[in-house]
């Protein structure tokens, strides 16, 4: 360890790592990856070995960025990973196709064993600077954070509402019920177009007919959900989807003379732009501040909306 001397059980020479609103004091080494444990309450879920990733290290020759790990709490001499669990299962899965050079590992250790919301919040932070999260991810690490600690500090921890976090974790929930679709993370933008629709509207029973549909391959584009916000509110045309040999189309053809008249007027579109922006995740609203060009385009929509009141209300 360069720089760095443990004198008395206590490790001297530590550089500070801030991150975030946690400032950690580490050092960096190699241990065996036999010495490194995965955290049981770490907020990514899911499978870990990815053959790509195994490629990449064997490129590389090892891993390039060193796993951030912890003291264990529980075991002598062995550490617990707060960042970095996927890089060291798929070093692991070399070491087990025979490719023993990979057993070292760099790791970068904290001085002391951190408490459950500060390793959350590290992992989030670190996460989210990487901006690595695939389109379920954000869902599905709120849903764990509520899982792990509770509504109140899932919210503190991500920075955002309870109302927010709530609505995350109905879409994380709800897209775990599509199953079978060609593209990894498509459930979550299924999801999303389902919960756009009216909630007064979405009774248990349609969305139960909506996953049996998408199952069967009767509903095969997530944007075709929005015809729901036309077909929901006329009960001909509701009352038809809902049977089994129903589907989005030919329910459309039972909307009553009004309904067509009216799902493609300006109300119906508004109600599309409000339903989208209510949908765009605190995590995309972060990465889009001080973002000019989509300012001056909500100014110009701000605009043009207070024109249409004016207009419509005189």
């Amino acid at each position: 360890m360069s720089n760095v001397e443990i004198t008395r059980g206590r490790v001297v020479g530590l550089q500070e790592r801030p991150l975030g609103r946690t400032v950690l004091r580490t050092y960096r080494t190699k241990v065996d990856i036999d010495d490194v444990i995965p955290n049981d309450r770490q907020p990514r879920l899911g499978p870990k070995e990815d053959e790509e990733l195994q490629r990449q290290i064997d490129d590389n020759e090892g891993l390039f960025e060193p796993l951030l790990v912890e003291p264990h709490p529980e075991i002598v001499d062995k550490y617990r990973i707060i960042d970095g669990e996927r890089r060291w299962a798929n070093s692991r899965a070399l070491v087990a196709q025979g490719k023993g050079q990979y057993r070292e590992i760099p790791v970068e250790i904290t001085d002391r064993t951190l408490s459950d919301e500060e390793r959350l919040r590290v992992w989030i932070y670190i996460h989210r600077q990487r901006k690595e999260w695939d389109a379920k991810e954000k869902e599905m690490v709120a849903y764990r954070l509520v899982e792990l600690v509770g509504r109140a500090s899932a919210a503190n921890i991500l920075g955002t509402s309870l109302r927010d976090l709530d609505k995350l974790v109905e879409i994380f929930e709800l897209s775990e019920r599509f199953k079978g679709l060609r593209e990894t993370g498509a459930s979550i933008t299924w999801a999303r177009e389902l919960l756009g629709v009216n909630k007064k509207l979405l009774a248990p029973s349609v969305v139960d007919a909506v996953v049996d549909k998408v199952s069967r391959k009767r509903i095969t584009n997530s944007k075709d959900l929005r015809k729901l916000r036309a077909i929901l509110p006329d009960p001909v045309a509701r009352q038809h989807f809902l049977t089994e040999e129903g589907d989005l189309d030919s329910a459309m053809l039972r909307l009553g003379p009004n309904a067509n008249k009216e799902k493609g007027g300006l109300a119906s579109e508004l109600n599309t732009v409000v339903e989208t922006m209510k949908n765009v995740p605190w995590t995309a609203l972060a990465e889009l501040k001080k973002d000019e060009s989509l300012l001056e385009k909500i100014d110009e929509a701000s605009a043009l909306l207070a024109r249409l009141r004016k207009t419509l209300s005189s």
